[in-house]
């Protein structure tokens, strides 16, 4: 059996993630399955592998496969749960829950990028749900959703989010200054009767700012 050099790229990638602490396995089977250089600029598909965040359009980013790997096990998906994107950039982690069984949904605030990533989502065959316009408020037409996932720094956590989200549901998303951000995982639990927030904090992550109403 002969490999292409993407995918012993690709399985590459998945050991170094391995090393790097993820441990879901869906995960990690869904990093070796979507084809990142399909999703990077054409200059930067040399680069496609490597464990770093690629410039895309519109001074945006294609995040470091690691920072994708680590948010979207803290989503612990479920397969035929539905997930809301907020920032679909280059498609690239809508297909990753794509593949991982998930009901995706993504909003994007720049055209370009949305028809980009339509077209690069549709040539290879993943039906991903998108929508241009203001992620900071959620897509509030199919909500309630089993996980949220933004890829963008925020000041805050839209509230609008956490009720967008179903019970026991988990949003993830980038916390902090315009500088650097914790990634928060937080989880919309029933305690004494009403709806609680209970919220777990990594550090050390950098996204480019989440920017509209509910944002920057």
């Amino acid at each position: 059996m002969t490999f292409s050099l993407p995918s012993l790229k690709r399985k590459e990638l998945v050991e170094k993630l391995i090393r790097s602490g993820i441990k879901d396995k869906k995960v990690l089977d869904a990093i070796n399955t979507v084809k990142r250089e399909f999703f990077v600029n054409e200059e930067f598909k040399r680069y496609a592998y490597d464990n770093n965040a690629l410039p895309i359009n519109c001074n945006q980013t294609i995040s470091q496969p690691y920072t994708v790997a680590f948010m979207t096990e803290l989503l612990e998906l479920k397969e035929g749960e539905k997930v809301l994107e907020i920032g679909t950039g280059s498609g690239y982690q809508a297909a990753i829950l794509k593949v991982m069984g998930a009901e995706v949904y993504s909003v994007e605030k720049y055209e370009e990028l949305y028809l980009k990533a339509k077209s690069t989502l549709g040539s290879l065959n993943y039906k991903i749900n998108l929508k241009c316009g203001d992620g900071t408020k959620g897509w509030n037409e199919f909500a309630p959703y089993d996980g949220i996932i933004v890829t963008a720094g925020s000041p805050k956590i839209p509230e609008i989010l956490i009720e967008q989200l179903s019970p026991g549901g988990r949003l993830v998303i980038p916390v902090g200054d315009r500088h650097s951000q914790q990634i928060w995982q937080v989880k919309k639990v029933k305690r004494n009767g009403d709806f609680k927030q209970d919220i777990t904090r990594f550090d050390d992550f950098k996204f480019v700012p989440l920017v509209w109403e509910e944002g920057w």
